[in-house]
């Protein structure tokens, strides 16, 4: 009984938003795959990632089921009455889509082919549907029932980049399904998240400069989400690359143009990615400095720079230039890093009851 009562109110608390370890840990380990080089160990390596992220997001969805069970008043509130918790409901599709993909290309080591792609598509469907629900559904309490103060911020990209991130990983499956109609539809499905994703984003990045050139963010734990902008951009050349790279076999006729699009879109927008990461970074060092304590949003130091990583592997794939392998083993090293002083942080954090 007193053990109930002591965890009743970090259970009450606890929100959409811790589904962001979980996609911070596998983009560790799909990072880790996708990078176009194989070094001693990295494949271990990323099996041993994607295993805790599996164990994470069960983790993470049972609590939450457990605290909508049983703080049903507040699970609701942090959906319908707070704009600052409902947004990251973005959380919780991306986790279950990152997951999904390191089972399928990952998983055959430890749970067999089959097994891997039929639990990658039972995730990736699960994913998909949840993201659009949440890409079409929080934009339109933003719009009916909340009354935004300031500019836009950026944790209003979570829910609108979850398509894109289905969009990047329904291409593996292509190949597993029957070819033809099925192929076929799910590609052009994909291309089709890739387009919600990508124009909502525009829309939203205007509004988020505007914000922020006007009065920054604040409080001065928000900072680490200025990274949440390179998410879309990496995210968006990777479904690039990810489509291409199944064109020629789900629609042939069409595949040289879509196997032009890696480079003629994905080139111009990581080379943005690079500027908005310097500003980023110089940001949250400039806040480090006035310190800033530990928050949940320094997971948005790994997710989003995992995303540059995988748009950076693609393009080296589809260039041949080794610029980008470079680029690519630069950001893995930046997110290992990140990875690492974000999880011990939050292991800490939870040990000693700071952030239940």
């Amino acid at each position: 009984m007193v053990m109930t009562q002591a965890l009743a109110p970090p259970l009450r608390a606890f929100g959409p938003q811790w589904h962001s370890a979980v996609m911070g840990t596998a983009i560790v380990a799909n990072g880790a795959s996708a990078l176009p080089v194989r070094a001693p160990g990295l494949h271990a390596f990323a099996v041993a990632m994607w295993m805790l992220s599996f164990v994470l997001l069960l983790s993470v969805s049972a609590v939450r089921c457990a605290h909508m069970l049983t703080h049903w008043d507040e699970a609701k509130a942090q959906l319908l009455d707070r704009p600052s918790n409902a947004v990251f409901y973005g959380c919780p599709p991306m986790a279950l889509l990152a997951v999904g993909q390191g089972t399928l290309v990952l998983g055959p080591d430890v749970i067999g082919a089959h097994a891997a792609v039929a639990v990658d598509a039972v995730l990736w469907s699960l994913g998909a549907v949840y993201a659009m629900a949440v890409a079409c559904g929080i934009p339109y309490l933003m719009v009916t029932r909340w009354r935004m103060e300031g500019g836009a911020v950026p944790g209003w990209l979570l829910p609108v980049v979850a398509p894109m991130v289905a969009a990047a990983l329904g291409p593996s499956l292509v190949p597993h399904l029957p070819p033809g109609q099925a192929q076929a539809t799910m590609l052009y499905a994909c291309y089709a998240m890739f387009g919600a994703g990508l124009l909502c984003t525009l829309l939203l990045l205007p509004g988020i400069w505007s914000g922020l050139a006007r009065g920054g963010l604040e409080p001065i734990t928000l900072t680490p989400t200025l990274f949440l902008v390179l998410g879309p951009l990496g995210q968006s050349t990777t479904a690039m690359n990810q489509l291409a790279d199944v064109s020629a076999t789900a629609v042939p006729d069409r595949a040289a143009a879509m196997e032009a699009l890696p480079v003629l879109y994905g080139v111009p927008v990581m080379g943005f990615a690079l500027v908005w990461l310097a500003v980023a970074a110089s940001a949250n060092v400039r806040a480090m400095r006035k310190g800033m304590p530990f928050a949940m949003t320094w997971w948005a130091y790994t997710f989003p720079v995992g995303t540059c990583v995988t748009g950076a592997a693609g393009l080296a794939r589809h260039t041949g230039l080794h610029v980008f392998t470079g680029m690519a083993l630069a950001l893995y090293a930046l997110l290992l890093a990140a990875w690492l002083v974000v999880a011990a942080r939050t292991v800490r954090g939870v040990w000693t009851g700071e952030l239940l």
